[in-house]
């Protein structure tokens, strides 16, 4: 085995395994970015991710290359890249199955980070084949190597472990299970002769007992699985000496018990915790921030016996809202078991999300528990060697309301909702649940969106000029300009390809307009972009969208091509998938022209219609509340539950509704 510390070690001992690789390389990814630099040498050009394993692709005929990446939501997709199955960015080579995975429950995601080469070789840990990753263990603050796409990151600490032998069986097995779960097909075992471990990856361990466990959640009948949270549980229980930990969050209701358990004891070990001073964000600042605060305060109040140390690694010379991204997961307890994965100290990496983690077991060996010790003293040093050091982590006093808010934004199991519309949505039993996760999404967009406005409405000063009053005013002043209707057009462009929600676009023509002109213009805007993004799919070819698409959408791409017109009708009927991505899929397999404009006016009349009557009746109750039609909008909503019924069940009949 061989302790990795930071990118700029693990990507360049990725590539030379890599370039070892004769039959196969597979990888597990929460993120995966072709655009990520390898290697940027002096003198050279550097090493890009995708052009790189396309090359090994080219250059080895029987190399098959498997990347299994999270289905990630939008919220996640600011830094990430236009997905690969698109073919607008990258386009792997035939030989590269670029997939993603979507198998995971409302809330919950992908997370582990597994690469094994030739099934010989396996590197486990948190660090992606993505950007913002890469860094050297000095962290110099203006490194100028630290950036992307011309734009500098701060500094970034993450570990990687990698392994040959028994083990890696294992590891493959889940990944080959992953693969099966998203896909449903199979990773075929492979034999080579040839050794991939790299020349230049010492070796820090060898002969050593280690374990592998794994988290994932329950699905269906089948129960989850915790073996993560056990062995964190087991460890700290099992310390006599030392704990010292290392890890992105700190969050976890259970692990903290345990910490508390065993600062209670008169002569328990030693506890020191390395994490992050900031967090990433407005989000997680009043989610994981938060209830990282109270887990940190309830153990220093625990901690009458003095044995505990909550730090962050100190980078002098860093902006305001900078740090050192500490993104590892790793525990070390006693020199005797040495902890490396992508399982987060918080409450859904040990029973929502899928991870992976390896352990070392010294059994008494000096050898390996030196390499351990050598290994925890070296993540000390990189963080408190001069100028950087250790400093105490800020815990400020909390108030309930906000612990109340932070709850929502770290669960320990799937949202018991899910179980509950499993009971009562129609034909639960189609493949991956895609009925209940669609209205689980609508359900939960719906809630989140009442919940911001709520709070926007009472405790900021929207309240006080956000009234009907205003609200005619503005959308006078807005469609007494010349230029608005073109600006509405226009809007439905950029709003799909940013996926933002057209249907307020409709609302704001229809307030400004009246309902029959908003509702041209809003049809106008959406053929617009309709075709904006129809007409680059058809610089893809078919045996790309096909191949890309796997089984699971192969029924629905031949029901386009058999369909056509009546193909398009019924997928504006049913919004399977974002606007942009349906279009891109539809120019790839050659829909006619005129088959895409005519389906999507004839699909979308029903909706368009819908919710040109639910906005009139909005600008009816900004004027006076009490020419609201609740008849009216209820048959509204009736038209769109009714078309969607009937829509679905004409999938059904020809073989595409999953």
């Amino acid at each position: 085995m061989s302790f990795v510390v930071d990118a700029d070690g693990y990507f360049r001992l990725f590539r030379r395994a890599a370039e070892r690789a004769e039959r196969s390389i597979v990888i597990l990814a929460w993120d995966f970015n072709s655009r990520t630099v390898l290697e940027c040498e002096e003198g050279k050009p550097p090493v890009i991710l995708g052009d790189f394993l396309d090359g090994l692709a080219r250059r080895n005929r029987r190399l098959q290359v498997k990347i299994l990446d999270w289905d990630y939501p939008m919220v996640f997709g600011i830094d990430r890249e236009i997905p690969p199955t698109v073919g607008l960015a990258w386009r792997p080579h035939r030989r590269i199955d670029f997939r993603f995975d979507d198998t995971h429950p409302v809330a919950g995601s992908h997370h582990q980070k597994i690469v094994v080469i030739d099934d010989k070789l396996a590197f486990v840990g948190g660090l992606d084949l993505t950007s913002k990753r890469w860094d050297t263990c000095d962290h110099k603050v203006g490194d100028p190597r630290r950036t992307f796409e011309d734009k500098p990151y701060p500094p970034f600490h993450d570990v990687m472990v990698a392994a040959d032998g028994e083990i890696v069986a294992e590891i493959l097995e889940v990944a080959r299970e992953r693969w099966r779960a998203a896909t449903g097909e199979e990773i075929n075992p492979v034999k080579v002769d040839s050794d991939p471990w790299p020349d230049i990856m010492p070796v820090h361990v060898e002969n050593a007992r280690v374990a592998l466990s794994t988290t994932a959640p329950p699905e269906g009948d089948r129960k989850g699985v915790k073996e993560i949270e056990a062995l964190y549980l087991d460890m700290i229980k099992a310390a006599r000496r030392y704990i010292y930990v290392e890890n992105q969050y700190f969050t976890s209701d259970v692990i903290g018990e345990a910490l508390k358990a065993s600062l209670a004891l008169p002569q328990g070990p030693e506890i020191t915790v390395v994490t992050r001073l900031l967090s990433h964000g407005w989000l997680e600042e009043v989610t994981m921030s938060t209830l990282r605060t109270k887990l940190v305060r309830d153990l220093r109040a625990a901690d009458r016996h003095g044995r505990l140390r909550c730090v962050y690694p100190d980078v002098p010379g860093l902006c305001d809202g900078e740090c050192l991204d500490v993104h590892s997961k790793v525990m070390i307890v006693d020199d005797e078991w040495c902890r490396v994965g992508s399982s987060n100290l918080s409450n859904r990496s040990m029973g929502m999300d899928t991870e992976c983690d390896l352990t070392i077991e010294a059994q008494g060996d000096a050898s390996i528990a030196a390499a351990i010790r050598r290994f925890r003293d070296d993540l000390i040093a990189e963080h408190s060697s001069a100028p950087r050091r250790l400093l105490e982590l800020p815990a400020p006093e909390l108030t309930d309301a906000k612990l109340a808010m932070a709850k929502v934004g770290d669960p320990e199991a799937p949202l018991a909702l899910e179980r509950i519309v499993e009971k009562v949505a129609p034909d639960t039993k189609t493949k991956k649940g895609f009925v209940v996760r669609k209205a689980l999404y609508v359900l939960g967009g719906i809630v989140a969106a009442a919940i911001v406005l709520a709070l926007l409405w009472t405790h900021t000063p929207i309240a006080d000029w956000v009234t009907r009053e205003n609200a005619s005013q503005i959308a006078d002043w807005f469609s007494g300009r010349w230029w608005a209707p073109f600006l509405v057009v226009l809007a439905y462009t950029p709003a799909s390809f940013i996926m933002f929600p057209r249907w307020i676009i409709t609302m704001t023509a229809v307030l400004a307009f009246g309902p029959w002109h908003g509702l041209v213009y809003a049809f106008a805007g959406v053929i617009i972009a309709g075709v904006a993004t129809f007409l680059p799919g058809r610089m893809v070819s078919r045996d790309t969208i096909r191949r890309l698409a796997g089984r699971r959408l192969k029924p629905l791409t031949h029901f386009m091509e058999r369909k056509g017109l009546i193909a398009v009708t019924i997928m504006r009927l049913l919004p399977i998938a974002p606007f942009p991505i349906v279009n891109l899929v539809m120019g790839a397999m050659r829909v006619k022209l005129w088959h895409f404009v005519v389906g999507t006016i004839i699909g979308m009349m029903p909706g368009m219609l819908a919710a040109t009557v639910l906005s009139e009746q909005l600008a009816a109750a900004l004027e006076d509340p009490a020419r609201v039609n609740f008849w009216l909008i209820g048959a509204a909503v009736l038209v769109i539950v009714a078309v969607g019924f009937f829509g679905q069940r004409y999938m059904r009949r020809h073989g595409a509704a999953h």
